[in-house]
């Protein structure tokens, strides 16, 4: 009987030992998920090229995931492990950045962080223009640039063209001037840079050539063999010449004999129109021979592509008038055209440092 009673008494104490210690578990799962992450915190790393792009690395004591909702967009959200980053392209601009940081039991700790993106302004900007007559082409590059406007300067009031990176523009002028082209650099935010440049938009280069408009540019082609040239006052405004301004023709000391001056020609010179040339000349002596030498024949007819004719002047110290009569040579059709013309003096010998004025040169019947 005795060990009945004390076998009861040990389950009692059991019972009342167990409901214990299971009242104790139930108190530490209750804790469970209420502890947080500590030290949340970011590193913000900006791109600082334009691109937009910033890279997020999420930090906090105990994490292992974070959230990074970007602040920007409709679904601009990313979930992440400790360590890992996320990369996000912002435009420039204000943002919150909200980052989530949960434990290993569930618990999450928020926290906001504010970010500020800056677009730097465009540097080394470089303008390319090219003009063809009225037409006006241009380039652009800049480091840093994500697009450009361009204003032609030819209307009040304008408003830019865009101008995409690597892209060129085409502009036609209503009449010949000096304009300045402004292109700005632009930095895809508020920065920007810009460039102006005084670019002159000529006249179609070709007869008659009188050496006497803004609007006409008289730099067109250029030399060879030891030949130099230059639009100047007229030395001898005399006779039958008195305009202001003549081209001085230098055949310098040891030129060749083969030198001479080119022009590409935007109007082409068309025999249907005419086919004597003729020009003025000032020479300080006579019966040295100029050469003037159609070239670049228009579908290359004739087949040779060149008609040239040598005259002497015949006056010396005094302007006098040369025809060069294209009619004389055969095999020229009557409607030929040529887009190059090329003066050549004395070609028989080398220079020795003969000067020769001429102008207005025209094409008649």
């Amino acid at each position: 009987m005795k060990k009945i009673k004390y076998i009861f008494s040990l389950v009692v104490v059991l019972a009342v030992t167990a409901s214990c210690s299971i009242e104790d578990i139930s108190n530490d799962i209750a804790l469970i998920g209420t502890e947080t992450s500590g030290n949340l915190n970011k590193v913000f790393n900006i791109s600082t090229d334009n691109s937009g792009i910033v890279k997020i690395t999420p930090t906090a004591d105990g994490a292992t995931s974070f959230k990074v909702e970007y602040g920007h967009g409709t679904t601009s959200a990313v979930t992440l492990k400790p360590g890992e980053s996320a990369s996000h392209v912002y435009p420039e601009g204000n943002y919150t950045v909200k980052i989530t940081a949960t434990t290993i039991s569930g618990a999450v700790t928020e926290q906001t962080f504010p970010l500020a993106v800056v677009y730097r302004a465009p540097e080394n900007l470089a303008v390319t223009l090219s003009a063809n007559v009225h037409n006006l082409k241009v380039k652009a590059t800049a480091d840093y640039a994500a697009s450009y406007l361009v204003y032609f300067g030819d209307v009040a009031n304008e408003v830019g063209t865009p101008l995409a990176n690597g892209a060129e523009l085409s502009h036609d002028y209503a009449a010949a001037g000096t304009y300045a082209v402004k292109v700005v650099a632009l930095s895809g935010g508020a920065a920007k840079t810009e460039k102006i440049t005084s670019t002159i938009i000529y006249d179609a280069y070709g007869l008659p050539i009188t050496y006497e408009l803004a609007t006409q540019n008289y730099a067109v082609g250029g030399t060879f063999g030891g030949v130099e040239t230059a639009v100047i006052a007229n030395p001898f405004a005399t006779g039958i010449n008195t305009s202001a301004t003549v081209w001085k023709y230098t055949k310098t000391i040891g030129a060749a004999g083969w030198s001479g001056t080119y022009s590409g020609l935007d109007a082409p010179i068309d025999f249907a129109k005419g086919n004597k040339i003729k020009l003025y000349i000032y020479a300080t002596e006579v019966g040295k021979k100029l050469n003037v030498e159609l070239e670049w024949a228009v579908g290359g007819n004739p087949a040779n592509g060149v008609a040239v004719l040598k005259v002497a002047n015949t006056v010396a110290n005094a302007w006098e008038e040369l025809v060069f009569d294209f009619s004389t040579i055969s095999g020229i059709p009557a409607d030929a055209k040529f887009t190059q013309l090329v003066f050549r003096y004395d070609d028989a010998a080398d220079g020795t440092g003969e000067v020769i004025y001429i102008d207005n040169i025209r094409l008649t019947n």
